[in-house]
């Protein structure tokens, strides 16, 4: 996530902010620049954008922002749909009359949005491809019924359903602790469910798809017995030696999820730090292995040797620090060599795959180009057996 200010006064400002608390202009997120602009108040709501992109514009806020508070994206004055693109994709909402609902609604559309914040700034598309039955992307945000089954969280035909329990901090750390996962977030989960969505869409009979299955394994695999295998024995002890994960070595579908929602956890990282302009000169013996400069890797256009390499030494600065609070670390994993080359590859498919068109209706098609791909003996760590933070 990139680091915003208000273009009226200069103050930092954030991703979720819908006014700056210096000079009380308003602020809206704005999907065709990618960007939380400020606008100056104009009567019937909304206003004119003072951010010189878009200067003199004007735009009002999302119906789910006006009514519920619980988005601060902005639509085209001009536009009929009282809604924002992140507010189109959804196909259903919780019952807002439930007690608490609201708030663990607005929870996920939080992150929801930084979702769509990373597919937007990737260009990855989410208008699917209907004369190839590849639907849209859609979510559906469930609470637990009356009677009946309680709905899972996941991906099927295009849509994401996340039961709302998933905002719960003691129901999340509950299923963490069930499924033994070392990092569970709301975030995380959704970066992991639309890992699925871009396997069908980028993957899925796709020229691509041998290449996955020599990285990954065949997903031809029975699904519902490999899940089964996993839940009932748990993964194999050598898991570390060629998964990001325990839960990416049940199947190839979970394996790619899991890298996929990995990488997002990577490039989204770096951006901020960057944004930040933080930058590592520790006074290590090892410090060219400890020096980073995240500026190096937060363009889009950087090789995947050089986001690693900027990124290995963050996670031992984030995950100290973390530990200076007494908090678990931020970033718990090591990266294997067959791991680092699946990143590799979801690298190469993200380049590859980048739109360019700024349309944002998801019903319309997306122009695409492809940049040169980078090969895996290009990336220096890995061959080696893991890639860590020096100790």
């Amino acid at each position: 996530m990139k680091v915003f200010q208000c273009d009226s006064c200069g103050r930092v400002v954030f991703f979720e902010s819908v006014e700056c608390l210096r000079c009380h202009s308003a602020l809206g997120f704005l999907p065709e620049i990618n960007d939380l602009i400020t606008l100056e108040s104009t009567p019937g709501g909304g206003g004119r954008a003072l951010t010189p992109a878009v200067e003199g514009r004007l735009y009002r806020f999302c119906r789910n922002g006006e009514q519920h508070q619980v988005c601060n994206w902005l639509v085209p004055a001009e536009d009929p749909n009282p809604f924002c693109v992140a507010c189109r994709l959804n196909d259903m909402i919780p019952e807002l009359v439930v007690p608490g609902n609201r708030e663990r609604w607005r929870k996920l559309e939080a992150a929801k949005r930084r979702i769509i914040y990373s597919l937007l700034r990737l260009g990855l598309p989410m208008q699917g491809d209907p004369a190839g039955n590849r639907p849209v992307l859609r979510f559906r945000f469930v609470g637990n019924p009356f009677f009946g089954p309680t709905p899972l969280t996941g991906h099927s035909q295009g849509k994401i359903t996340v039961n709302i329990a998933e905002d719960d901090d003691e129901e999340r750390e509950r299923r963490r602790l069930y499924f033994h996962e070392p990092h569970r977030t709301l975030l995380g989960h959704l970066r992991h469910e639309i890992a699925h969505y871009y396997w069908d869409q980028l993957i899925s009979w796709m020229p691509r798809l041998s290449r996955f299955r020599q990285i990954f394994g065949s997903e031809e695999q029975p699904y519902d017995l490999a899940l089964r295998r996993f839940y009932q024995q748990g993964a194999q002890a050598d898991w570390p030696r060629r998964h990001i994960s325990a839960y990416a070595s049940a199947h190839p579908w979970e394996d790619w999820a899991e890298t996929w929602a990995h990488y997002l956890h990577i490039i989204d990282t770096l951006e901020t730090a960057a944004g930040f302009g933080l930058t590592l000169h520790p006074t290590h013996p090892d410090v060219k292995a400890m020096t980073a400069d995240p500026t190096k890797a937060a363009g889009l256009d950087a090789p995947f040797p050089s986001i690693l390499e900027q990124w290995l030494p963050l996670t031992c600065a984030l995950n100290a620090l973390n530990r200076g609070m007494g908090l678990p670390d931020l970033y718990p994993f090591v990266l294997s060599g067959p791991a680092i080359e699946k990143l590799q590859f979801i690298h190469e498919v993200v380049q590859s795959s980048r739109t360019t068109s700024r349309e944002l209706d998801p019903n319309q098609p997306l122009a695409s180009r492809k940049p040169a791909a980078i090969s895996v003996g290009q990336l220096g760590v890995a061959s080696q057996p893991f890639a860590r933070c020096p100790e």
